[in-house]
This record gives C-alpha cells, structure tokens and sequence, in this order.
C-alpha cells in the first residue's frame, strides 16, 4: 500500500485539523518578543515572504519562557506557535535532538512538497539561535 500524496493547497486538508491549525495562527500561543533573551535568531523564507523571530529565556540549559514573532502564512505562523508550546519547559538538548519528522508530525497534518520550507522554518530559526549560528549541524538533512 502507498502512502497518499499530501496535499498541496489547505482545501484538501481534514476540517478538524485546519481547525486546529487556524486557531493557533488566529491566537497564536506564545506570540511576542522576550527583552535579553538568551537565545535571540530571525530568519525568513525568500520564496514566499514568512518571516519568523525567536527569543528565548534559558536557566540552567532549560528554556523558561519561548516567544516567537513574524508574519506569514498559516502554516509557518502556526508552526511556530505549536513549536513554542512543544519547547517551554524543555531542555536545550530537546530542542538540538527534536527532528523534522517530530515538528511535521506536531502539525497533525500532511505537508505537500510546496509548504515544505513553511512548515519548517519556525524549528530552523529556534535550532539556529541554540546553536548559535546560521547553519546547525545537519541542517542540510533537514531540508
């Protein structure tokens, strides 16, 4: 048996997850900036205009508060607020082993090729401001 194509435009996806994805991107849950933030990384995507900032508190290598900001589409603005709720409390570690089949299977929904890059620019940004630097180990693997 195959696996189903993923869907490439947000008409085909199942009600009750555009439900879930459109309440995050509506209200999204941890929408702001932290002033001194420890961990501090923006980056957009080029090819569709999402832009997305990160900041973080860290105490002891556990993140105590997450906020992130931007604009952009539904799943990108979405992505970011489920990665922000995934991530408070957590410790750096988590974040460096958390993969992108872990963020793709936290959207609850299947991400077509298309929205690939939007899906997954929230977890760029946050691993590259833990790391520290543009690029984190194995970034090419996650593309």
């Amino acid at each position: 048996m195959t696996k189903p194509e993923a869907p490439n435009n947000l008409h085909e996806i199942d009600p009750l997850m555009m439900d879930y994805l459109l309440d995050h991107y509506r209200k999204p849950h941890n929408f702001g900036t932290i002033e001194n933030a420890d961990v501090k990384h923006e980056e957009g995507n080029p090819s569709c205009g999402d832009q997305i900032e990160i900041t973080a508190k860290v105490k002891d290598g556990v993140i105590e508060d997450i906020k992130f900001s931007g604009k952009g589409c539904i799943i990108s603005q979405s992505a970011a607020s489920i990665l922000t709720d995934l991530m408070k409390g957590e410790k750096l570690e988590r974040v460096k082993e958390f993969t992108r089949e872990d963020m793709l299977e936290n959207m609850g929904i299947e991400i077509g090729p298309m929205r690939l890059k939007c899906a997954l620019l929230a977890l760029k940004v946050l691993k590259a401001g833990v790391y520290g630097q543009a690029e984190w180990p194995g970034e090419e693997d996650e593309d």
